[in-house]
């Protein structure tokens, strides 16, 4: 069953210098395949804005489900005005990718995105493999490599043999 609608959406200008530089920057700094990844994330952050907005009225408990639910992924907030004022980089920050990268497990976004592409990454003792995984708090100290298990010369000699 496919998908009734995007996950993001375009810029309005496409060719607008100023933007594609800007976004070249981000791209780099946290190893991003496509600029897509970008607007996946403005997206995410635009919806979260959203419902910061439709809260500031509410009670302060439905405030706090949304401060908590964002706490938990690791984005630092306390206030209707901190959750306006979060940028793209804030929600970057929280991928796998990224986090690999901040944790010293792997030396560059590039390198942590093979790791991550190629299942060498467990989060939780569970394989991940999706780069945008957004990392909650409480698994950040439950990511670690896959060990690779050496085979002696008497199973190498046994895999020979029974072929």
């Amino acid at each position: 069953m496919k998908r009734k609608h995007k996950r993001y959406s375009r810029p309005k200008r496409p060719f607008e210098k100023i933007r594609i530089d800007e976004e070249k920057e981000i791209a780099k700094n946290f190893g991003l395949k496509n600029k897509k990844e970008i607007w996946k994330a403005e997206a995410k952050i635009k919806s979260m804005r959203e419902k910061a907005k439709k809260l500031i009225s509410a009670k302060p408990e439905e405030q706090k489900a949304l401060f908590n639910k964002l706490n938990k992924i690791g984005i630092k907030v306390d206030s209707i005005s901190s959750v306006l004022s979060l940028n793209k980089e804030d929600y970057l920050k929280r991928r796998l990718q990224t986090v690999l990268v901040s944790k010293k497990i792997a030396s560059t976004p590039r390198e942590a995105r093979q790791l991550i592409v190629h299942k060498k990454v467990l989060v939780n003792e569970e394989v991940v493999n999706i780069p945008s995984y957004i990392v909650p708090l409480e698994l950040e100290d439950k990511i670690k490599l896959k060990s690779k298990k050496i085979k002696s010369k008497k199973e190498i000699g046994e895999e020979k043999n029974g072929e």
